[in-house]
């Protein structure tokens, strides 16, 4: 899996290194809390009229799915499409972990159940966006697959019969 795609490897711990900075550092990476990357999207979300019933709680869930669906995208490129489920499994144990964390070694952090709802999520979709990209292009190698295969039966059939047995 890493010697076939070694960028993809990569890239993946890089960005599992970030999330994990991200939501296992002590403090908050991105401010005091009030000037963080959630509520600058909220005061921009405030200029819409029709978005002001969106409060922190609803950004904060948003950006969870938006930052675990990479997770599960890169996942499934990794570890290849007939193993999806693994990909996923795998996601949804890394949020469990995250939140363990969390609970368990951090006091700064306040460990949530919607975290893992919200990670989990995202991740599922992350690996749902990479299966239906890549279908295409699985049923084009399936019916290669199945063409040589029927080409290689055709040939055994030409061949005369005391020399199939």
């Amino acid at each position: 899996m890493f010697r076939r795609h070694p960028l993809l490897s990569i890239v993946t711990v890089l960005y599992l290194g970030f999330v994990g900075w991200l939501t296992l550092s002590p403090s908050l990476p991105f401010g005091d809390g009030t000037d963080g990357v959630v509520w600058r999207v909220l005061r921009a979300l405030d200029e819409f009229p029709g978005a002001r019933w969106l409060d922190y709680s609803d950004v904060e869930f948003a950006a969870n799915i938006a930052m675990f669906a990479p997770i599960g995208m890169f996942f499934v490129l990794l570890f290849g499409r007939a193993r999806w489920w693994l990909a996923m499994l795998l996601s949804v144990a890394l949020s469990c972990a995250i939140e363990l964390a969390q609970l368990l070694f951090f006091t700064t952090r306040v460990a949530d159940v919607r975290d893992i709802v919200s990670n989990s999520t995202g991740a599922i979709v992350g690996a749902v966006v990479v299966l239906i990209l890549t279908a295409g292009k699985a049923r084009q190698l399936r019916r290669e697959a199945t063409a040589r295969r029927n080409a290689s039966v055709r040939a055994s059939d030409r061949q005369p019969a005391y020399q199939r047995w």
